[in-house]
């Protein structure tokens, strides 16, 4: 099973929406922790690696190019 590698900048859509409505949210800072930004109202939030799997529906845009 490959696992999925997030980089700085990727757009994601997680599968609950935020209260503003928006389900797309900017990877802002990875490691242990992500940190997001709403693609909606701008809000900011960090989350656990774990949660942040858990939570991500797929990745809509990526700045890094796949390797064949």
């Amino acid at each position: 099973m490959n696992k999925v590698q997030y980089y700085l900048n990727d757009i994601v859509e997680l599968k609950k929406p935020h209260p503003c409505g928006s389900k797309t949210w900017k990877v802002t800072r990875t490691g242990i922790d992500f940190a997001l930004r709403c693609q909606g109202c701008g809000h900011r939030i960090m989350i656990s690696r774990k949660e942040f799997e858990r939570a991500v529906k797929r990745v809509i845009s990526s700045d890094r190019q796949t390797s064949p």
